[in-house]
């Protein structure tokens, strides 16, 4: 999920950060769902392990990948206000090499100053929760009052009703040399995808917007070779879910895929071919760079997967039967967080 929604914006190179309120404004705040048992799972030890059960909120939850080349000095979290404090050391630290599913856990002062250091290959993928004793400062108050105003009242519909809706494109733009927009670097959208092998197709004609970014907000189509998947996806962003999904998922897919339509994928003409080089050349000017920072190079062995038509197409059909269970669960809680002013996970 956040490498398919994930933003530029923390102040730090190489970072791409998603907050739970940049889901709830993309109009992808059913995907909060899935990081409900892990809040209170994670609450709950903390709790325990500090002793101090039931007087913590959740104050902050983000999601961060730290791509190759990132890296942050030596701080101390006052959570009151987020970063406030930053004290700098010398000396060697107390190592820590955390393994996929590590958690750690430790207090915000000056006993626990740290630092991370440099990711020197591949991708990091941090879910970053700050907890308070204040009740002033919990997450989940203003996240209630954000989901009232957004999210669907029924279920009627809900696949329509949760097509992501990307943020300002220059959300997306990344640049080493804090550039000015799109001067160098890459919209991490399409960046994400290209590097995997996959490249986007807009059937419409560019001349019709005055600021070719809006191409993206768009209905496109998905490429990949000289093939074209015959669908429109909404936007960018929501090709990007599609296909992240399917990275995912793949390895279960073989099971359940059906027969597809063979108009679905038809062969790219030489103008259509162009236009894609032409759309990667301008979302993509450093493709060399994206490969770097993503961790594996357009068609080699880290990033190269098993790819099948009619998969990638029953994931399109997984997606959105998981992106429909997620918003009935989503709006059958709604009444209890509002209620409570709290989200957290009821039984089904």
């Amino acid at each position: 999920m956040l490498k398919s929604c994930s933003t530029v914006g923390y102040p730090a190179e190489r970072f791409f950060p998603t907050t739970l309120s940049h889901l709830i404004a993309t109009n992808s705040a059913h995907l909060i769902i899935p990081f409900l048992p892990i809040r209170e799972r994670l609450k709950e030890k903390l709790e325990e392990f500090f002793g101090c059960e039931y007087e913590l909120c959740i104050e902050f939850t983000g999601l961060i990948s730290w791509c190759r080349g990132a890296s942050i000095g030596w701080h101390s979290d006052d959570n009151r206000p987020y970063l406030k404090q930053r004290d700098f050391a010398d000396g060697e630290p107390t190592t820590v090499t955390p393994l996929a599913g590590d958690v750690i856990m430790y207090t915000a002062d000056s006993r626990n100053i740290h630092c991370v250091d440099e990711i020197t290959d591949g991708e990091r993928l941090t879910l970053t929760l700050w907890f308070s004793r204040d009740a002033c400062h919990n997450e989940d108050v203003k996240l209630v009052s954000l989901l009232s105003q957004c999210s669907p009242r029924n279920s009627n519909d809900l696949l329509s009703s949760c097509l992501p809706l990307p943020a300002s494109s220059n959300m997306y733009w990344f640049s080493p040399d804090q550039a000015t927009y799109q001067e160098s670097g890459f919209d991490i959208r399409l960046a994400r995808m290209h590097v995997l092998g996959y490249d986007l197709y807009c059937p419409q004609d560019r001349s019709c917007f005055s600021d070719i970014s809006d191409l993206l907000t768009e209905p496109v189509q998905l490429a990949k070779g000289d093939e074209l998947f015959n669908r429109d996806f909404d936007n960018i962003l929501h090709m990007l879910q599609v296909v992240q999904f399917y990275c995912w998922k793949v390895c279960k897919l073989h099971t359940c895929k059906g027969k597809m339509e063979s108009r679905k994928v038809v062969p790219l003409s030489q103008s259509q071919l162009e236009r894609v080089h032409a759309l990667t050349s301008y979302f993509v000017k450093d493709e060399g760079l994206a490969e770097i920072v993503f961790g594996y190079a357009r068609g080699n062995g880290n990033g190269k997967h098993y790819f099948d038509w009619a998969e990638f197409s029953a994931a399109i059909t997984e997606w959105e039967n998981y992106t429909c269970k997620l918003c009935e669960e989503m709006v059958s809680s709604m009444p209890h967080w509002r209620t409570q002013q709290a989200i957290y996970r009821l039984p089904l």
